[in-house]
């Protein structure tokens, strides 16, 4: 069995005296390992850090066999990464969500959508939102996507600010108003056509969102507690805010 494909590195474990099991999440091949052979080497350590982007080659001699890779450098992405707090936990937390899903199963969208991450993860001022997105797009692909297209009771498209917690789906001010206490907050920013970039409110209502859904519909099922990353991610955000100042690229709902 071989195969040829690019990755983006999720992480790497040692293996043995000198290699190291690879965890990348390919374009077509969906999340996947292999073992690198001599992959704790000198040279190639720099290639194998969470963020690079690289070429792959597959070898096993069946197909339900971790197998071994060969990689060679596309996009050398973690150098740039590891100089922000943002960055580190963002990546872990990408990570963490992609793991998830099955392994070896495609998820061409997300990949592209990561890797488009990557290039701005460092950027306090859309890498919120644009992770905050990216974990609406997991939840689809594993089957709990949310509707936030319409009002769920009225239909319309307009004045969407909550989100109802049994169905999951978007609710305009006027029909949820008489239960806004039980609703969930829907950010301006999560909604179809809008702006990318978002207040630090408007990230934090985001990601009580999706932490929401994840809690009920994988997490608690699986019997798994939430990524540490989550947390470290929100507080390398606030520290950032905090110094720096809330940048107003959304208004709260």
């Amino acid at each position: 069995m071989e195969w040829r494909d690019e990755g983006i590195i999720l992480g790497t474990r040692k293996h043995g005296e000198t290699s190291a099991i690879l965890e990348v999440m390919t374009r077509a091949h969906g999340r996947h390992l292999g073992l690198v052979r001599g992959g704790r080497a000198r040279k190639m350590q720099p290639v194998l850090q969470a963020g690079n982007r690289v070429d792959l080659i597959w070898h096993a001699r069946l197909d339900e066999h971790l197998g071994t890779f060969q990689a060679e450098a596309i996009e050398m992405n973690a150098a740039r990464l590891m100089d922000s707090a943002i960055a580190v936990y963002g990546l872990q937390l990408l990570a963490a969500n992609l793991r998830l899903l099955p392994e070896r199963d495609p998820h061409d969208a997300l990949y592209e959508t990561l890797a488009l991450i990557i290039a701005h993860l460092e950027d306090a001022e859309v890498a919120g939102g644009l992770v905050a997105r990216f974990e609406l797009m997991v939840l689809d692909e594993l089957g709990f996507g949310l509707d936030l297209s319409e009002c769920a009771a009225t239909g319309t498209r307009e004045n969407l600010v909550y989100v109802s917690p049994k169905s999951g789906r978007a609710v305009s001010r006027q029909a949820g108003e008489p239960w806004h206490d039980k609703m969930l907050a829907l950010p301006m920013f999560l909604q179809r056509g809008a702006a990318l970039n978002a207040d630090l409110f408007a990230v934090e209502q985001a990601f009580r969102l999706t932490s929401f859904f994840f809690t009920r519909h994988v997490y608690e099922p699986r019997g798994v507690e939430p990524p540490d990353a989550r947390s470290g991610f929100i507080a390398a955000l606030r520290k950032h805010h905090a110094v720096h100042g809330t940048s107003k690229g959304d208004t709260a709902a």
